[in-house]
């Protein structure tokens, strides 16, 4: 009464009865039965077997006067029609697979029903978007997300899909011109995770320009295979040189935040296969192999490298607590009670390369190798340096960024929304504009765990729309 405006007295569905026939035909002969034996009401009735609904259904719906002088609406249509508007199409394919009741597994067609049934009332709760949410968390299955186009079609989803995989879903070329999403009407990074029920808008621009960053899987920009795949389709159309160039600036990037820049490839060619180091370019430009798979192979090559040398009869002795009062988190070798603090010039995060400087004064200095001051030191008194390594810990580091954008509006907002969704704390932040106010260069300080968490955290940085740079200040 309330949705219809209507008083009771106008309301012919409050009773209702359908039937159900073999074929169309038998259906105008049960309506013409109806309309002979009591009196029809000819406002209420509907041939949505001439003319089926947007979607799909279809059904003789008319509405009589019955005994007693009480209205009755009737509702005539096959078994295959009936079938259709009950589970929808999925499930009438379903059904004459054959995966019906007593079919091989009752549980997976139980959560199949289920799923439809909560499909069902997510359409018919259009304009009730408050009571639905309410049900939401509660109801939901895990392996699935059910979001709904600007039109309110739904769209299936796997768990963890990404504005970015709703736009391949649509279609390719959306995916491949995705610029941006509204969630809800609200503007989200293409790494938001989507959840049942959003309301999901995509943001175009006029040409195809899928980024090779949405193909690296610790960006989480894609969790669907089947949209992976598209855009390494795109990716692979392109000419060899162009892939190679890309996937050897995509490396050098990583290497660089790991110090790593002039490490040799060999570990990785062998670890991915690769015969040359062309050949394993290619393979980060197509998303087959990340650059964070590389740099950790080359890190831990490294490490094993070291391995024999750091190896000494003698036990590392445990160190001194450096300034600031936290427990060290160094071991350095064959030297026990002594100051070691973190070199202000390079700051080395847990996991990086590092080595120690014996000042005169102030204990050991602890530096990643390819630093300028320490290999100046190294340099003048080789015999100072000591092999150093990492312990394990729990403490946060203070590092700082550098970025290189254009300065638009929302910049500082995506930009601190990226940090705070990374798990980071932003303790300082400073900008400068350049080129004559078209650049900003934004210095960040983050408070990180270790070197892989700051690498997560530029590269969703440098992903950002009108970001040149993000790297290590």
């Amino acid at each position: 009464m309330q949705r219809k405006h209507v008083p009771i007295g106008e309301l012919y569905d409050l009773r209702a009865v359908r039937v159900l026939v073999d074929d169309v035909a038998a259906c105008y002969a049960a309506l013409g039965i109806v309309h002979a034996t009591w009196v029809p009401i000819p406002s209420e009735f509907d041939d949505y077997i001439a003319r089926p609904k947007r979607n799909d259904y279809r059904s003789l719906h008319t509405a009589v006067v019955g005994p007693e002088g009480k209205t009755l609406e009737v509702q005539i249509r096959t078994h295959d029609m009936h079938r259709q508007a009950e589970l929808g199409v999925a499930a009438h394919w379903k059904y004459k697979e054959g995966g019906g009741p007593g079919g091989a597994s009752a549980t997976a067609s139980a959560a199949f029903e289920r799923k439809i049934a909560w499909m069902r009332r997510l359409l018919e709760s259009a304009g009730e978007e408050g009571a639905l949410a309410g049900e939401l968390d509660s109801e939901l299955l895990e392996d699935r997300v059910y979001v709904l186009t600007p039109k309110g079609e739904v769209v299936d989803l796997p768990a963890g899909a990404t504005p970015l995989d709703f736009a391949y879903h649509v279609h390719t070329d959306v995916g491949h011109r995705c610029r941006g999403a509204k969630v809800d009407g609200r503007i989200v990074p293409l790494d938001h995770k989507l959840r049942s029920g959003d309301h999901v808008e995509i943001l175009t621009g006029k040409v195809s320009e899928p980024r090779r960053d949405w193909l690296v899987a610790s960006n989480g920009f894609l969790a669907s295979p089947r949209s992976r795949e598209k855009v390494r389709t795109w990716f692979n159309r392109l000419d060899r040189a162009r892939n190679e160039q890309a996937g050897r600036e995509m490396l050098e990037k990583e290497l660089r935040r790991l110090s790593l820049l002039n490490a040799s490839l060999a570990p990785a060619r062998d670890r991915f296969h690769a015969a040359t180091d062309a050949d394993l370019f290619v393979l980060v430009a197509l998303g087959d192999v990340g650059p964070h798979q590389v740099g950790r192979v080359l890190l831990e090559h490294e490490r094993a490298t070291r391995e024999p040398v750091a190896a000494t009869p003698a036990p590392a002795p445990a160190v001194r607590k450096p300034r600031g009062g936290r427990a060290s988190e160094f071991t350095v070798e064959g030297v026990g009670n002594l100051l070691v603090q973190i070199a202000r010039c390079c700051q080395p995060l847990p996991g990086e390369a590092i080595a120690g400087y014996l000042t005169r004064a102030r204990g050991v200095s602890v530096h990643r190798p390819d630093c300028a001051a320490f290999q100046r030191l190294a340099a003048a008194e080789p015999q100072r340096v000591l092999p150093v390594e990492w312990r394990r810990g729990g403490s946060a580091y203070d590092v700082g960024v550098e970025l290189v954008a254009l300065d638009r509006k929302w910049l500082l907002k995506e930009v601190t929304n990226v940090v705070a969704q990374a798990g980071v704390a932003l303790t300082a932040m400073n900008t400068e504009h350049v080129r004559g106010g078209t650049q900003v260069v934004l210095q960040l300080r983050l408070r990180v765990a270790d070197y892989g968490q700051l690498t997560d955290v530029l590269g969703k940085l440098a992903a950002l729309p009108g970001v040149e740079q993000a790297r290590r200040a």
